[in-house]
């Protein structure tokens, strides 16, 4: 019998926290009327397709949508800081081929921390750094599929917006505007999301009292993962596997048999689904009937949302309609988690700052199910 069972009052452990309250925040929540997300208060649908993603970054850090200078100053501040400093550059490119992009991103991050210019303390000073590292990492993703693609980088352009630049830096041409709005719409749409996995992660770093680049680059280890960030590559590889909508039902059941977790389906917080999935399928939509290819996967994506729902009652998250329409976008696979950091950092950075702000260490308890106090034997 284990100490933990010998114990009178064994303490209630919920694994994973599920629905543990750790703290307050006032960056965003899951609306209980209408379900919807909503950030700073606004839902996050009307925000979708009517605000930049430099307003709604601006509207994260500081809690309100900018004015037109307000606007004009973050976007300057962008512009002038995109360019990674020459050592950075260099130390990414010597990476191996082989690791994974989050990988390099992670690389980067911390790097970039090490050679980061502000100084100082205070709410200012990490507000400069969230900038920064907002502004360095699409050239960082966009040099790194150029790299797994035999190019050299394209550097970034300050005439260009955000989202214009990233896609410049990546594909080398300017999209399409139809393609542009898609983008710019799900870099809003994956910018915050209350306590997930990699944003408490962050909290945890900043927490003991550790800087703004140590908290992102442990975010970007926990978006990593194919329950995190990485479920939007893992959309795109069954995809890839199934070459039309005839053939998703025995490849179902086939997964279903083998207790396999089917990516891009279901969601901690949304019981009924998630309240962005619908604005990013607009998009989808009209990303994939142009060609034959965005065609098929749109039928692909029907019926496996549909059999997912009469098999397992699941509905389908973000990463699902996120996944083909990046990859119609022409972006590689393993770049659409690194894309999912370009946007997450606004969310990340504002949690670091709210932390910082009203700190207490994280840092709880667990509950021993292991060997009681026993005798150390003697050495045979």
């Amino acid at each position: 019998m284990s100490m933990g069972e010998r114990q009178a009052g064994k303490p209630e452990v919920v694994r994973g926290l599920a629905g543990v309250v750790a703290d307050t925040t006032s960056v965003s929540v899951v609306d209980e009327a209408s379900g919807q997300l909503l950030y700073r208060g606004y839902p996050v649908p009307d925000l979708a397709g009517s605000r930049s993603f430099e307003e709604v970054a601006y509207l994260i850090w500081q809690g309100e949508l900018p004015s037109h200078e307000q606007l004009a100053e973050l976007s300057n501040a962008e512009r002038s800081a995109r360019e990674l400093p020459r050592p950075v550059a260099e130390a990414l490119r010597s990476l191996p081929l082989s690791c994974h992009p989050m990988d390099v991103v992670r690389t980067a991050v911390s790097l970039l921390g090490a050679h980061a210019t502000t100084t100082g303390e205070g709410p200012e000073a990490d507000r400069h750094r969230a900038i920064s590292l907002w502004a360095k990492l699409p050239t960082v993703v966009a040099a790194e599929q150029r790299r797994r693609r035999g190019l050299a980088p394209v550097p970034p352009d300050p005439s260009l917006g955000f989202t214009e630049n990233f896609f410049h830096m990546c594909q080398g041409e300017m999209p399409s505007a139809e393609v542009l709005q898609a983008l710019e719409v799900s870099l809003v749409l994956y910018a915050e999301h209350g306590f997930n996995a990699s944003t408490f992660a962050a909290r945890v770093v900043t927490s003991t009292g550790s800087d703004l680049y140590s908290a992102v680059t442990a975010a970007v280890g926990a978006l990593k993962g194919p329950l995190h960030g990485g479920a939007n590559e893992a959309v795109m590889a069954f995809f890839d596997n199934l070459g039309g909508p005839e053939e998703v039902g025995p490849w179902l059941d086939r997964e279903l048999a083998a207790g396999a977790k089917v990516m891009g389906f279901g969601h901690r917080v949304y019981k009924s689904g998630d309240s962005r999935v619908p604005t990013m399928r607009r998009y989808l939509e009209a990303l994939a009937a142009s060609t034959e290819e965005g065609r098929r996967l749109l039928a692909v994506a029907d019926r496996l949302e549909q059999a997912m729902r009469e098999r397992k009652g699941l509905y389908p998250n973000l990463d699902y309609p996120t996944g083909p329409a990046y990859h119609l976008m022409g972006f590689d696979t393993p770049t659409f988690t690194p894309i999912f950091v370009v946007s997450r950092v606004t969310g990340w950075t504002a949690h670091v700052m709210e932390q910082k702000a009203n700190n207490a260490l994280i840092r709880p308890l667990s509950a021993y199910v292991g060997p009681g106090r026993r005798a150390l034997p003697g050495r045979h």
